[in-house]
């Protein structure tokens, strides 16, 4: 088993240290180690066909409970199907919105409601990303918001780069909000049987008293820049209306009846008991049903990398879980932490937020579900609260890096396309302060009210 252990930490660390170099594209790296991980790690180390097949986890699918389900049924060993299944049919529902120009529409609304005023603008783009966020996937948020703020800012000859950081800061924030706003609450949520209305009262609770001081503070840092740069202010008659977005009017109120729907089933899993799997798949179906001919657009629009990445994912942890690596983790934690539970939740919080600011948040929390699983056990903790420590310190933890999370990427990429380029010192010196903020809030929110 010796063997087999140190195998699968190499391919883990190797898997990380190649999609933090980002010199091969990461679903290859990630579907590759985890196909190693098959071979070397369950064939040769452990030779053991159940431990394939229990990470493969694809009878799973094949069960009522994964469907519909009083309690959490799905199994938390290798590749979490729920998450995949969940995370595409959002992608295709978020596809058709966009088609119907849902997201250029909404931004030159809320533009003109507040008369293009630059500051106004601001908080209005900051409180719409971490609200976006919450229902619809932060990569999807930011990569529409930011293109539509260079439009803008182009508009009232503004410098867009504050308001794309303040805009991915808040992104990532209203994601921790939910469980599908943030690819690792999805994780969580899925694996550990929490519903929508968990985390809206757990980790909602701390995400909205953050937005308020981190409000402050963006604008605080950026009120000297949000100033045209000829010093004239924008004669509103001359900007475009924002009717001119929708390409089709039919389509734009199917989409969001869509829309409101999927909040709607989301928010109401837990009483009707359609999990996330089950809720993922009938709005796809749906949004491809209203697409008509358009289907095959939809179809070719959604981002399959990112659906091979999470399955490589598992893949990969599942070798760490099935070897006992996790278990050993977690007895070192509570180790360190004596026991104290809120030492405990200090270290999986500031942890998850260090190694998530330089490492994808979304392996780092797949790797850290079964650990905190097995503390609970150990320890009699209760699971929620470490949970809910680590949804805030991987999602948050991701803001402080350019490259701790995906809407990061995103965000800094559509900026860069556009001329505006942003460097790892104009990133840091902003978000860094901001993450720390957030994740302080968090640690005294928790402490507060859990202990």
């Amino acid at each position: 088993m010796l063997t087999a252990q140190i195998l699968a930490t190499l391919i883990f660390v190797a898997m990380f240290v190649l999609v933090v170099m980002d010199k091969i594209e990461r679903h290859i790296v990630t579907l590759g180690c985890g196909l190693m991980t098959l071979v070397l790690v369950f064939g040769l180390g452990m030779q053991s066909m159940d431990a394939v097949w229990n990470t493969l986890n694809l009878r799973s699918i094949f069960t009522v409970g994964f469907w519909y389900a009083v309690g959490a049924e799905e199994s938390t060993a290798g590749i979490n199907w729920a998450t995949i299944i969940f995370i595409a049919g959002m992608m295709i529902m978020v596809e058709g919105m966009a088609k119907a120009g849902f997201f250029q529409w909404l931004c030159m609304k809320l533009a003109k409601l507040v008369n293009y005023k630059p500051v106004p603008l601001f908080i209005v783009f900051m409180i719409m990303s971490a609200i976006l966020s919450m229902f619809i996937d932060s990569i999807t948020v930011i990569l529409f918001l930011a293109a539509v703020t260079v439009e803008l800012a182009k508009l009232l000859k503004l410098n867009p780069v504050p308001m794309i950081l303040a805009e991915i800061f808040c992104a990532n924030l209203g994601g921790s909000a939910t469980m599908c706003g943030d690819p690792p609450n999805i994780i969580i949520g899925t694996s550990l049987g929490y519903s929508f209305a968990d985390f809206v009262t757990n980790t909602g609770v701390i995400a909205g008293i953050s937005l308020i001081v981190i409000l402050i503070y963006f604008y605080l840092v950026y009120r000297k820049e949000l100033v045209p740069r000829n010093g004239e202010a924008v004669d509103p008659s001359t900007m475009p209306e924002p009717k001119e977005a929708i390409k089709s009017k039919k389509d734009l109120i199917i989409s969001t009846i869509i829309f409101c729907c999927a909040v709607v089933l989301l928010i109401t899993h837990a009483q009707t008991h359609l999990t996330v799997a089950f809720i993922g798949t009938v709005v796809a179906v749906v949004t491809l049903i209203a697409a008509g001919k358009d289907v095959l657009e939809i179809l070719k629009k959604v981002d399959y990398k990112t659906l091979v990445f999470f399955i490589g994912l598992f893949m990969v942890v599942g070798g760490l879980e099935q070897t006992g690596v996790l278990e050993v983790i977690a007895e070192w934690i509570g180790d360190v932490s004596g026991g104290n539970y809120k030492v405990m939740v200090a270290i999986i919080l500031w942890v998850s937020a260090v190694a998530s600011a330089f490492v994808d948040n979304i392996p780092f929390a797949a790797t850290m579900i079964p650990v905190i699983k097995s503390l609970a056990a150990t320890t009699g903790v209760d699971l929620s609260v470490l949970a809910w420590g680590l949804s805030m310190g991987t999602d948050i933890g991701g803001s402080a890096t350019p490259i701790g999370a995906s809407a990061n990427v995103v965000g800094t990429a559509v900026a860069a396309k556009n001329g505006y380029p942003i460097g790892w010192g104009r990133y840091c010196k902003t978000a860094a302060p901001a993450t720390i903020i957030v994740i302080l809030i968090s640690m005294v929110v928790i402490f507060v009210r859990y202990f």
